[in-house]
């Protein structure tokens, strides 16, 4: 029982005076800064709508949410499914990252079973780190085109039930930064916000700024673009059935000011700035990403909207979790050979606004490049899919600014961040 009560009763505490390490190499780059045939290439990026959980998305099993963004890629590019060499697809909170029901919304897309397929769960960043693996794949000669994806369903995967702490061993409690993995998020972004100085009112005012953004950008029809409409059935208490088209996001809500999110409670934390306002959605969706080297896109006639340029992820002090994008930046940058300022947009997940906060405020990137259609405190974040679901993000925001390169970046649970820096044809 005390091991339980010590578990359960983490705070946030002894974070003055403590240095972080973070020496973690970055991984090399994907594409030279000079175009080549044998360039890896983004052919196609779209997503779901993102849905609050427990809403549109509650009855729609993560299988069909995949099999929608499977089919939409296979539409847009008119790609033979015969020409794809593997797929991976990022998922945290399905019993073995989903490789089963992943496996599953391939055949419902009509995906032939020769095209084999795999799963990774590394956090939040999971279907980026699937893009990178597909990305690597292609680099390395292994493939010639692959998919890669997240899906997350919230509603009926909920956080709280991915670990049983009872059979935990009791050995964690022996070893600071792993019983520091059993850290609520929440209280990590509480030590962010503690450890660097990051008040409540600038906290307030990122949520605020997100929403305000993202109603702009559904207002303009700037989501439309990426976003794959899904048809999902839902059961009335009467037991008929109701068939609806979702095609926009649920998460943006009008009228969230400063003042009214001042006004909301700690939810981690008596006397704490991390609120239910301030911190991303939970949230339901999937995305989907077609990759190939350049000279395969370019014999089999795909389009080619981007390059992946590089890729990198980081260990960061668990405690600190959310600090991930402001030392997984650098990496990827560097291995593209450019600077912060060089950047044209940056999609960093606001998983927390204090870490968001933080993360732009170290690296001195200009606020007005960030997020500008929103972030996941309006979007909403479900975890598996929010990697790929950037990118289908930046690459219209890309082209409707008339820019070239954007970094997308976020935090990872027990502490890691991870980014990439992609260039726009």
């Amino acid at each position: 029982m005390n091991r339980l009560q010590r578990i359960a009763g983490h705070v946030n505490s002894g974070m003055a005076g403590q240095e972080l390490y973070l020496g973690a190499q970055p991984t090399a780059a994907i594409c030279s800064p000079e175009k080549s045939e044998d360039d890896v290439v983004i052919c196609c990026a779209v997503r779901t709508p993102l849905c609050k959980a427990r809403g549109a998305f509650k009855e729609t099993a993560p299988e069909l949410l995949l099999a929608t963004v499977f089919k939409e890629v296979v539409t847009r590019t008119k790609v033979n499914p015969k020409d794809i060499g593997d797929i991976q697809i990022g998922n945290v909170l399905q019993p073995g990252a989903s490789g089963l029901t992943s496996r599953m919304g391939q055949f419902i897309a009509e995906l032939p079973y020769d095209i084999p397929l795999s799963t990774v769960n590394r956090q939040c960043s999971s279907s980026l780190q699937a893009t990178a693996n597909i990305a690597a794949f292609i680099k390395a000669g292994v493939i010639d085109v692959g998919l890669a994806g997240g899906v997350e369903n919230m509603s009926m995967f909920p956080m709280m039930a991915t670990i049983d702490i009872t059979k935990l061993s009791a050995k964690i409690l022996d070893y600071e930064n792993a019983e520091a993995c059993l850290l609520p998020m929440g209280l990590t972004s509480e030590n962010v916000a503690a450890a660097y100085g990051i008040p409540r009112e600038v906290q307030d005012a990122m949520a605020a700024d997100s929403h305000k953004k993202a109603l702009e950008a559904q207002k303009n029809g700037w989501f439309k673009e990426e976003i794959a409409p899904v048809t999902v059935e839902t059961k009335n208490k009467d037991g008929t059935v109701k068939t609806q088209v979702v095609d926009m996001d649920s998460g943006p809500r009008a009228g969230v000011s400063r003042e009214g999110l001042a006004k909301l409670k700690p939810a981690f934390k008596a006397g704490g700035s991390t609120t239910a306002g301030n911190s991303s959605q939970v949230t339901d969706g999937a995305a989907m990403i077609l990759l190939a080297r350049r000279s395969a896109a370019e014999k089999l006639g795909l389009p080619i909207l981007a390059r992946f340029r590089s890729f990198a992820c980081v260990g960061v002090d668990p405690k600190l979790m959310g600090i991930g994008p402001a030392f997984a930046i650098p990496p990827a940058l560097e291995k593209a050979g450019l600077k912060v300022e060089d950047v044209d947009i940056y999609e960093i997940n606001e998983a927390f606004a204090s870490q968001a906060t933080m993360s732009i405020d170290h690296l001195k990137i200009p606020m007005e490049k960030v997020n500008p259609k929103g972030g996941a405190i309006a979007l909403g974040h479900p975890l598996g899919a929010t990697g790929a679901r950037q990118i289908a993000t930046l690459l219209p925001e890309l082209k409707r600014q008339n820019k070239k390169l954007g970094v997308t970046s976020m935090c990872l649970g027990s502490g890691m961040g991870a980014a990439s820096v992609i260039e726009l044809e």
